[in-house]
């Protein structure tokens, strides 16, 4: 072969791979553009949502703080009602007592 034709040869082999490069160079640049832009928008996205997840776990935070403070408060009436019932019947038993006591009083009284 001659120098002319392995010339011939090796530049246009040279030149389409050339072009294949810079193809795929164009190609990946445009991906990587796109991507990057992607994952911006994607990381604003997590950015927003975290910041709302956030202001939700406070919130129920707050909430389950009341919860538990108005449980407490329940708790405590429960007690005071538990206690104010004991001293109701207690009161009721000698009333009744009294009542007994007294009831051959009413014949005497006029109703």
């Amino acid at each position: 072969m001659s120098a002319g034709t392995i010339a011939g040869m090796v530049l246009p082999a040279f030149l389409a791979g050339l072009a294949a490069v810079l193809a795929a160079t164009v190609f990946v640049v445009v991906r990587g553009v796109r991507l990057w832009r992607q994952a911006k928008r994607t990381g604003g996205a997590l950015t927003r949502e975290l910041s709302s997840f956030e202001e939700r776990a406070a919130t129920a935070e707050g909430n389950l703080a009341a919860w538990e403070r108005a449980s407490a408060d329940l708790q405590a009436a429960v007690e005071r009602l538990r206690i104010s019932r004991a001293r109701l019947q207690v009161l009721l038993e000698a009333l009744e007592r009294a009542q007994g006591r007294t009831r051959w009083l009413r014949v005497f009284l006029p109703l």
